[in-house]
């Protein structure tokens, strides 16, 4: 038995906050009770005479551990629906284990990986071994599979066969999905098997240069770049097929003003739209391209301040249902290269939540009840995961954090380091995070020499 005193519980789906005591039942994976703080064992052990067998509570109400979190926010685990962990064929980059970690010391218990490896997930067997190594990390790993063998964009996966294995999803992310006809029949073949479908919306016929704005930063470095254009035209495009065919589509890393009004008035006319954003697009703009390079080189590419605030709108007014990371690890050497030829993709999992901490609840375009909506249950619900929620009888995947207390942007659990926050102070220390019941990160037991020292309290 694990018990948690003293934590101020956020919980988006029913949206309660407050302060509260958790009792979680460590062999089961499940919250067994939910009181308020400063509700004394005694009369947790009197309200429950008649489960302490179950309950593993001993006639004297001990429990095997209790842990007091002084106030600090205990919300869901969060859920990230869009990460690479590059397993298999680049585990170089990183690999199921080390992905899994770097999202657990991120507050993440939940996780869905794209499936643009090597081979890729386009086939039973690979899907079965992405699904396997993933029960061996001590978070939920799913993953998606392919909407086209080999990401080629010419012929479908078999997406009812790999729906019933397992498949969360379909996706060729990374590469856009350009036959219009095979997009509408893959809508099609996924809402039969209950499953979204989410892309990558750039038209490479016109990117000169991909992870670079065609605007200040590509003239900065003397390229063409890639034009809002690209982003645009795929989304207008894909939203229209999405309402005709009422499929699930979820529109992955928007960046352009105007794709974000454009997903604004599908969402009007379709209740099967969705978008995602990542935290770097909320965040940055292509100055950070010029200050830092490489590690600011990503897909789609980080573009004006007007479209970085119509990002932030867009979560704000509910167009944008959830932040997603699109954790992209890349190895020093291959960053190191010339900003045309490096990889595009920055590492996500660890500053996440203190991203959504400093640039939308601080800023004060988010409650911290909606920016744990946007980081868990939304996804969650999107992706058809038991997740997101804090309730008795639900289950114990929890994230523990301090929103005050700050870090520095250093020492990754990842295997990749290729970030443009590295040495920039955060707020929001993660403290515990919790799945299945099972701590599978503790800030004293893992490490937390990044700390800055300060107010402890919530």
């Amino acid at each position: 038995m694990l018990y948690l005193r003293n934590g101020y519980m956020i919980d988006p789906a029913s949206g309660t906050e407050g302060y509260r005591d958790i009792l979680i039942d460590t062999e089961s994976g499940k919250i067994v009770k939910i009181v308020p703080s400063g509700t004394s064992m005694e009369e947790v052990a009197e309200g429950m005479a008649a489960e302490q067998t179950v309950c593993g509570m001993g006639a004297d109400g001990e429990l095997a551990e209790e842990i007091d979190l002084n106030g600090q926010v205990v919300a869901p685990g969060l859920v990230d629906v869009h990460v690479h962990f590059r397993d298999p064929g680049f585990t170089h980059k990183e690999d199921i284990h080390t992905g899994a970690a770097a999202a657990a010391k991120g507050g993440f218990t939940s996780v869905v990986l794209m499936a643009n490896t090597k081979p890729a997930v386009d086939n039973s067997e690979t899907l079965a071994y992405v699904l396997h190594k993933g029960r061996g990390t001590g978070i939920h790993v799913y993953s998606c599979a392919n909407v086209t063998m080999g990401l080629q964009g010419k012929e479908l996966t078999d997406m009812e066969t790999l729906g019933r294995q397992g498949a969360a999803g379909f996706t060729d992310d990374g590469i856009p999905l350009m036959d219009e006809t095979l997009l509408r029949e893959a809508l099609r073949r996924a809402a039969k098997c209950g499953k979204p479908v989410s892309l990558h919306e750039e038209n490479p016929s016109l990117i000169k240069n991909n992870g670079v704005n065609a605007g200040k930063a590509a003239a900065h470095y003397g390229i063409g770049g890639s034009p809002r254009e690209a982003e645009i035209s795929m989304v207008e495009r894909d939203l229209r097929i999405a309402v005709e065919e009422e499929a699930d589509l979820s529109i992955q890393h928007i960046s352009t003003k105007e794709a974000v009004e454009l997903v604004r008035q599908a969402k009007k006319k379709s209740c099967h739209v969705f978008a995602e954003a990542a935290p770097h697009h909320f965040t940055l703009t292509e100055d950070a391209v010029i200050q830092h390079g490489t590690l600011a080189k990503m897909n789609p590419p980080l573009r004006k301040e007007e479209d970085r605030l119509a990002v932030i709108e867009g979560l704000r007014d509910g167009t944008i249902d959830m932040i997603a990371t699109d954790h992209a690890p890349h190895s020093a050497e291959e960053k190191a290269k010339p900003i045309t030829e490096a990889p595009s993709g920055i590492i996500g999992l660890e500053t996440a939540l203190s991203l959504g901490i400093r640039e939308l609840v601080n800023k004060g375009h988010l409650s911290m009840m909606a920016l744990m909506e946007k980081m868990s249950l939304a996804p969650a619900k999107l992706y058809h995961l038991d997740a997101g929620y804090v309730a008795e009888g639900g289950p114990a995947d929890l994230t523990v954090f301090d929103p005050k207390k700050e870090w520095v942007v250093k020492d990754f659990a990842s295997k990749a380091a290729n970030s443009p926050f590295v040495g920039e102070t955060m707020p929001g220390v993660v403290s515990y995070t919790i799945c299945g019941g099972k701590i599978v990160y503790s800030r004293e037991r893992n490490g937390g020499t990044n700390e800055k020292a300060g107010d402890d309290s919530v």
